[in-house]
């Protein structure tokens, strides 16, 4: 695990190193395997929106899961393009340290039981209340009725409004009809129209490119990840999807 300047949780249970430089954290990651990095976009030699282009153009780099720490204000442009490269955007702020510790642990696939004590009471406080999620709108995308039931069942029990479509020109249809929609589940493998190419038509539209699309794949082959993110996905989880993970990854997507 990377952390940039400005950035010192301890954390015991993990090894952190350190870099002060894009550059310098480029020439750790590819001399040495991490599981996730942290990145500030001011550095001192270049940006971080280089860093993450350099990351995106090496294979051996491209998976790696990135958590964008940053206390600068982002355009709508950066916003978008952040998005596209990076797995999670933190700001800077009161909930920070609890909200990059909420981001790192479902990123290092960290079992909350095995956190120390204090960093369990840090998740517990975050999480203790869904009000990130009650009154929000998804649209669950899945052509299998028993996912549908069991993500819209965990996801209305958390105070949310779940809409479902079973096909991509049915999920495209209810995403013009609701203006108040939040976020998109969306299951790849599915006949016709698939995930990918229903994310595309998705983005076309300019009025959806920071709609926060999930896209759910039973497949975890790699380029997985990097294929979602290319047709326009916002985020990546395997299926069968881990429900607290799903959850982190609602919080984070609707904390903004």
């Amino acid at each position: 695990m990377i952390l940039t300047p400005g950035v010192r949780p301890a954390h015991d249970d993990i090894e952190i190193v350190n870099a002060g430089t894009g550059r310098e954290a480029l020439d750790i990651l590819r001399h040495d395997a991490c599981d996730c990095v942290v990145l500030d976009l001011r550095l001192p030699d270049m940006s971080g929106f280089e860093v993450l282009e350099s990351m995106r153009n090496e294979e051996a780099l491209v998976d790696v899961p990135v958590v964008v720490f940053t206390g600068r204000e982002l355009s709508a442009n950066e916003d978008a393009q952040l998005h596209t490269m990076a797995r999670s955007i933190v700001v800077k702020g009161v909930e920070s340290p609890e909200r990059l510790l909420d981001e790192t642990a479902l990123f290092l696939h960290r079992v909350f039981s095995d956190l120390p004590v204090e960093k369990q009471r840090m998740l517990e406080r975050l999480n203790s209340s869904d009000e990130d999620l009650v009154g929000r709108t998804a649209l669950l995308v899945d052509d299998d009725a028993r996912n549908i039931f069991a993500l819209s069942s965990a996801l209305e029990r958390r105070g949310m409004h779940v809409l479902t479509a079973t096909t991509g020109r049915e999920a495209i249809e209810l995403i013009d009809q609701t203006p108040e929609l939040a976020i998109v589940l969306m299951d790849i493998m599915m006949p016709e129209m698939d995930g990918y190419q229903t994310i595309e038509t998705i983005r076309g539209n300019p009025a959806y490119r920071r709609l926060p699309i999930i896209a759910l794949t039973a497949k975890a082959m790699k380029g997985d990840r990097e294929k979602c993110l290319e047709a326009g996905a916002s985020d990546y989880l395997a299926k069968p999807v881990n429900t607290e993970q799903l959850l982190s990854a609602l919080r984070m997507w609707l904390h903004r």
